[in-house]
């Protein structure tokens, strides 16, 4: 069973860690790989801890649990990250919806496939920051939806960061 940790070497955000491997010396100076969960999409950034900068990486397009942990599994060979941020999302009152516990799930199963520490931290607004961003670079209306899921994973990311 995953060890949910309220406070974690971090500061914020619920830790699972099945196998107790996080070790902050080696998290703090390692990549980080941050999923924005969607039902149909999941966006996904990456990250240096050393550096402390967020970037967009890719969105994986499928609803298939086959292929997106294909994906997944193919950019952690790539990247190799010592945690994975998840973006947790609440409702504006802290209340859990339906998509909050399949983001859990989705969460547990990257800790035990893959046996890297899995952070959940909350995403309120990230998909509004996002579109903001893409705004601001000129990319308005439908052109966002290709860019919009990792962008929402970068501000996610980059939040974790800030917050180090």
């Amino acid at each position: 069973m995953a060890v949910d940790h309220n406070i974690t070497p971090a500061g914020h955000g619920q830790l699972i860690d099945n196998e107790n491997v996080y070790d902050a010396k080696i998290v703090l100076a390692s990549t980080v790989l941050c999923f924005d969960f969607g039902e149909q999409r999941i966006g996904i950034a990456v990250g240096e801890h050393l550096l402390a900068i967020a970037n967009p990486l890719t969105t994986i397009d499928n609803e298939s649990n086959e292929i997106r942990f294909e994906v997944i599994n193919k950019l952690v060979k790539e990247w190799q990250p010592r945690l994975l941020i998840v973006g947790l999302p609440l409702s504006i009152d802290d209340a859990e919806t339906s998509v909050t516990q399949l983001c859990k799930k989705f969460a547990r199963r990257l800790n035990g496939r893959f046996n890297i520490p899995v952070m959940m931290i909350d995403e309120r607004y990230s998909s509004v920051e996002a579109s903001d961003m893409l705004n601001q670079s000129g990319i308005k209306g439908r052109a966002q939806k290709v860019m919009l899921d990792q962008v929402a994973a970068q501000t996610i990311l980059q939040s974790y960061f800030d917050g180090i």
